[in-house]
């Protein structure tokens, strides 16, 4: 998460017209005090139950396990996803090339299918 929050300016517009939303099953005082140290610019959302992760497919395969994969969606103006990064691999500078020129077309709305 630390590179999200290092690249923020370049990625996501400095957060002008854009909101960055990390979700995990982690606990929500556990993430907001975690967030708040480190000095993220972002929103943090808490899933314990996995109920999003469910959703949006990212829950880890294996049973019993409260993991979930690193996925990343980029959502336009219009509110539909346009974009969809799975695996994000977060120690691969391309993926952070991609995610920009990603953001930058939901932007422009030339966002394209996912």
């Amino acid at each position: 998460m630390e590179a999200y929050r290092d690249q923020y300016a370049k990625l996501f517009n400095n957060g002008k017209n854009v909101a960055v939303i990390g979700i995990s099953s982690d606990d929500d005082t556990v993430q907001y005090n975690w967030a708040r140290e480190k000095g993220f610019p972002v929103y943090f959302a808490s899933d314990p139950d996995q109920a999003v992760g469910a959703l949006y497919d990212v829950k880890d395969p294996i049973p019993l396990t409260k993991f979930e994969k690193r996925v990343v969606f980029v959502i336009g103006p219009d509110g539909k996803i346009t974009h969809i990064m799975r695996p994000f691999r977060a120690l691969v500078d391309d993926d952070y090339v991609a995610l920009g020129a990603a953001v930058t077309n939901a932007m422009s709305g030339s966002g394209g299918k996912p």
